[in-house]
C-alpha cells in the first residue's frame, strides 16, 4: 500500500510539473488577432452618435437629455480609446447640466458619481452620491452605487450592508459586486463563481459580458488557474477585439508563465498602438526587466511616470508609482508622498500597506511600524502588498512573520513581476 501511495504521489507531482511547463498562450491566436485586427462597427457608431448629440446641445440653454446622451457616448469612447480627456469632457458637460437644474435632477449627479469612481476620486463620488440621494434615486441604484463608493473607500461593512439590500443571485450587478467583496475577503472560489454567474446574466450586452469575463479571468489568474484565465480572456476577445484588458491578460500569461518575452512584447506593443491609456507601458517595463535590459526598463519606467503623473490622471496610477519609486526609479520620498496622497483619497489596508513600505524605504521604521500595527496587521491584502509586508518584516528581523507573508504572496505570484517571484523563491528557501 505504501508503495502504491508513493507511486501515485510521484505521478501527481510529475503531472503538476508537466502542467506547469505547458505553453498556455497560443501564438497563432495572437498573430491572427493582430494581423486581422479591424476596429469594430461599434467604434464608428459611437463617433456618429457623438456628433449627433453634440449638435443637439444648445450651450446657451443647457438641458438634460441631450447632455446625458453626449456624456454617455464620451464615456463609451473612453472605454474604446483610453483617452482620459473624454471623461473630463463628459464631466464638464454634466456639471453644466447639474448646475442648470440646481442639483435637483439625479441623473447628471449619478453620471458624475460613476465618472468620479472611474477616476479614483472616491471622496468626490461619496459627496455626489449624497446629493443624488437627496434629488431622488431608486433603491437599487442607491444600493449598487452605495456599495461601489463604500468598497473603494475601504468601508467594507457598509459595502456589505448595501450588497445585502440587493441579494438577488439572478442579478448581474449583485453577482459582480459579490465577487469583488468575496475576493477582498480571500474567498476566491466564491468570487469566481459569482463573476461566472454575472457573465451568464449579461442578457446579450457585450460590454457587460466582457467586463464579467475579463474579471473572472483576472480572478483565475490570482488563483493560479492560468489555463482557465487564458480561455476566458480569449472568450471575451472573440466577443469584441475592443477588450484590450483581456488582450494584455494574454501578454501577462505569456510573460509570467510561458516566459515568452517576444510574444508578450508583441502583445503589449499592439495594445499600446490601439489605446491612449498608459497601462501597456507598465507591462513593457516588466518585459525589459525579465530580459535584464536595465536601460530599456528605466526608459519605459520614466515614460510611464511622465504619462500617469499628468494632472488628468489624478490618483488613478498611484499603486504603480509607489512600486516604481521604491524600485527601478529609486525615489522613496516620492513613494511616501504618493502613498500618503492615496490614503487621503481611500483609506484601505492596501493603501496603508503601500505607505508602510514607502516609509520603511525612507528609513522611517518607527512610523512605519505604528501604521502597520494600526491599519495593516491582520487585514486582507493582495499579492503586491503581501510581498512588501514580507520584505518589511524581513528587514525588521521578524523571520517567521516574513515567511508567512512570503508564502501568501507566492500563492498570488501571478500578480507579481518575475523579478519579485524570483526574489520570493530565494527568500522562501532561507
Amino acid at each position: 500500500m505504501k508503495q502504491i501511495i508513493a507511486i501515485t504521489g510521484l505521478a501527481l507531482l510529475f503531472a503538476a510539473c508537466k502542467n506547469e511547463n505547458k505553453i498556455i498562450v497560443q501564438a497563432s491566436f495572437v498573430d491572427s488577432l493582430i494581423t486581422n485586427y479591424a476596429a469594430p462597427l461599434s467604434v464608428k457608431a459611437v463617433d456618429t452618435d457623438l456628433i449627433f448629440w453634440r449638435n443637439r446641445i444648445d450651450p446657451k440653454n443647457p438641458g438634460l437629455s441631450n447632455e446625458l446622451k453626449y456624456a454617455s457616448n464620451l464615456l463609451q469612447r473612453f472605454h474604446l480609446s483610453g483617452d482620459i480627456h473624454d471623461v473630463l469632457r463628459a464631466d464638464s458637460i454634466l456639471l453644466v447640466s447639474d448646475k442648470a437644474f440646481d442639483h435637483k435632477e439625479a441623473a447628471p449627479l449619478m453620471a458624475l458619481v460613476r465618472n468620479s469612481i472611474l477616476q479614483h476620486r472616491f471622496k468626490k463620488a461619496d459627496s455626489l452620491l449624497d446629493q443624488a440621494k437627496i434629488a431622488g434615486i431608486k433603491p437599487y441604484e442607491s444600493a449598487t452605487t452605495g456599495f461601489d463608493v463604500a468598497f473603494e473607500q475601504g468601508n467594507y461593512l457598509l459595502a456589505e450592508t448595501e450588497l445585502k439590500k440587493m441579494n438577488d443571485y439572478r442579478d448581474y450587478g449583485f453577482n459582480f459586486r459579490l465577487a469583488k467583496l468575496a475576493h477582498f475577503k480571500g474567498e476566491v472560489d466564491t468570487a469566481i463563481a459569482a463573476m461566472h454567474r454575472a457573465a451568464a446574466l449579461s442578457d446579450g450586452n457585450i460590454y457587460l459580458e466582457q467586463a464579467a469575463l475579463s474579471n473572472e479571468a483576472d480572478l483565475n489568474l490570482h488563483n493560479s488557474n492560468l489555463q482557465r484565465a487564458n480561455d476566458l480572456y480569449m472568450q471575451s476577445i472573440r466577443l469584441s477585439v475592443t477588450d484590450l484588458h483581456s488582450v494584455m491578460g494574454l501578454g501577462w500569461i505569456a510573460l509570467l508563465h510561458d516566459k515568452n518575452t517576444a510574444l508578450a512584447e508583441k502583445i503589449f506593443n499592439f495594445v499600446q498602438s490601439k489605446t491612449k491609456a498608459p497601462d501597456a507601458i507598465y507591462k513593457l517595463i516588466m518585459v525589459a526587466d525579465e530580459r535584464g535590459d536595465s536601460v530599456l526598463q528605466k526608459k519605459y519606467a520614466a515614460e510611464f511616470e511622465q504619462a500617469v503623473t499628468q494632472p488628468v490622471y489624478g490618483n488613478m496610477y498611484n499603486k504603480y508609482l509607489v512600486e516604481l519609486y521604491t524600485g527601478i526609479l529609486n525615489d522613496p520620498a516620492k513613494a511616501a508622498a504618493t502613498a500618503k496622497k492615496d490614503i487621503a483619497n481611500r483609506a484601505t489596508p492596501q493603501t496603508y500597506a503601500w505607505y508602510v513600505w514607502a516609509l520603511y524605504c525612507n528609513n522611517k521604521t518607527a512610523e512605519a511600524e505604528k501604521i502597520y500595527q494600526q491599519y495593516v496587521s491582520g487585514k486582507p491584502l493582495e499579492g503586491l502588498e503581501l510581498y512588501w509586508m514580507g520584505k518589511y518584516m524581513h528587514g525588521q528581523g521578524k523571520g517567521y512573520n516574513a515567511q508567512q507573508f512570503f508564502k501568501a504572496a507566492y500563492k498570488n505570484r501571478y500578480d507579481l513581476s518575475l523579478a519579485m517571484v524570483r526574489d520570493l523563491e530565494k527568500d522562501l528557501e532561507e
